[in-house]
């Protein structure tokens, strides 16, 4: 009887693990978010992986390439219409509007997630169908400050990681009566050759033709670079609202340039938009994108609310760290490492394992049954500051022999005291 194969079951195309030995960057860039945003007072929410289709057919909108082409939906059981998010603004806003936050005394509400998205896109580097996101959201305030304080926050947790290769790009999408009027007059532009664009931007013409600047297929069409720029369209109260931003932008130091190109395709979308370019293998690279969307909260059958905010992926972000060399310190090293020889001695080393836990102390011992030298090769690779060696002497004294691996200076220390002597070592720095 042929013995039967088992076929290997691989990861899916898009995805990827991230190993022991690479978890603890990503706890790093995780701590580094949560305490900036506790710097800035912003509060964690936390969302479903899934949600209602029309969550997203309506929070992000049905001429996207992202609710046209890249959803993951499915039916569940009860033949509902469900989504793997796409992205976390239209969650954040649907808990906002579904709990009445807007009804809290604090406001605006400030919010940041941290979690797993999922698009359907060809993978590359950088951009995979399940990716992590860091976003903040700031709910309920049309201050203009606001709009500054948000791009602070994202260029102060990537400079908080070291970057330094990021360039801030900013515009103005105006005031509702500033986009009718940049609409119509992108309308008139690009429909007497609309048929040289894509499908895509020809259904887009009419629904939302700022989603054409935005178009990957048509960008060297020559309409593009003539395309009436949005800056031309603004109202005064536009202008002043966004020379507001700059000025606070300007007085805490951050720089920026102006780019009347840089658009956000949602016909919610007004005001400030922003992103941050960084290097990813060499090129210049979206790192941030990020901008006021005061229509969403009313779209989603909430109240007439601003809202502003960003969202980063944080794959791109470990590739920006590559290209500038920064290596996120790990801080996953051992306090000791116990290394036994013998049953007997195994036995103790277990007991002494748990109380030296108990104490507060990172440690870990030899469960494979090595020899003493391996097990200190042990203690190296997961940088143990302290070894402690039993053997049958040392259990017949009470006492084990304790190993600066730093300096390689050995001393007998008795069993009851191992935890409190280690912790006076780490403390004093020795």
């Amino acid at each position: 009887m042929k013995e039967e194969t088992r076929l290997l079951i691989q990861i899916p195309r898009g995805t990827y693990d991230v190993l022991p030995d690479e978890s603890a960057v990503w706890q790093k860039i995780e701590e580094t978010a949560r305490k900036v945003c506790a710097l800035f007072n912003y509060k964690e929410i936390r969302t479903p992986l899934f949600e209602s289709t029309d969550l997203f057919q309506r929070g992000v909108g049905d001429t996207t390439d992202i609710v046209q082409k890249e959803m993951y939906n499915f039916k569940d059981r009860g033949d509902r219409s469900l989504t793997l998010r796409p992205e976390g603004t239209a969650s954040v806003v649907r808990a906002f509007v579904e709990h009445k936050l807007y009804g809290l005394p604090n406001q605006p509400a400030k919010v940041y997630y941290i979690g797993p998205m999922f698009r359907y896109e060809r993978p590359q580097s950088g951009r995979t169908r399940q990716f992590t996101q860091f976003g903040i959201e700031a709910l309920g305030s049309q201050d203009p400050s606001i709009d500054a304080e948000v791009i602070a926050l994202a260029m102060t947790f990537y400079q908080s990681l070291g970057l330094k290769k990021l360039k801030l790009v900013l515009n103005s999408l105006g005031d509702p009566e500033s986009r009718e009027a940049h609409r119509n007059a992108l309308i008139a532009h690009f429909k007497p050759s609309i048929g040289e664009f894509c499908e895509d931007c020809q259904n887009r013409l009419e629904k939302n033709p700022l989603r054409i600047l935005d178009c990957k297929k048509d960008h060297n069409h020559p309409l593009m670079e003539t395309a009436p720029s949005i800056i031309d369209y603004l109202t005064d109260s536009a202008r002043d609202y966004f020379s507001h931003v700059k000025e606070m932008l300007d007085e805490m130091g951050i720089t920026y340039e102006l780019d009347p190109t840089l658009v956000r395709g949602l016909d919610y979308y007004n005001h400030t938009t922003f992103e941050i370019m960084g290097s990813s293998k060499g090129a210049i690279t979206t790192l941030t994108g990020g901008g006021r969307y005061n229509g969403l909260v009313s779209e989603l059958g909430g109240p007439e609310t601003p809202g502003v905010g960003f969202a980063l992926s944080i794959e791109r972000l470990l590739l920006a760290l590559e290209v500038e060399n920064i290596s996120l310190q790990s801080e996953g090293a051992l306090d000791c490492f116990i290394s036994s020889i013998g049953d007997e001695a195994g036995k103790k080393a277990s007991v002494i394992l748990y109380e030296l836990r108990q104490a507060g102390l990172r440690a870990d011992k030899d469960y494979m049954d090595r020899k003493v030298k391996a097990q200190f090769k042990q203690a190296d690779r997961d940088h143990a500051k302290f070894v402690i060696v039993i053997g049958d002497e040392e259990l017949e004294q009470q006492k084990a022999v304790l190993k600066n691996m730093a300096d390689g200076t050995q001393e007998q220390v008795a069993f009851v005291s191992l935890a409190d002597f280690i912790k006076s070592k780490i403390s004093s720095g020795v």
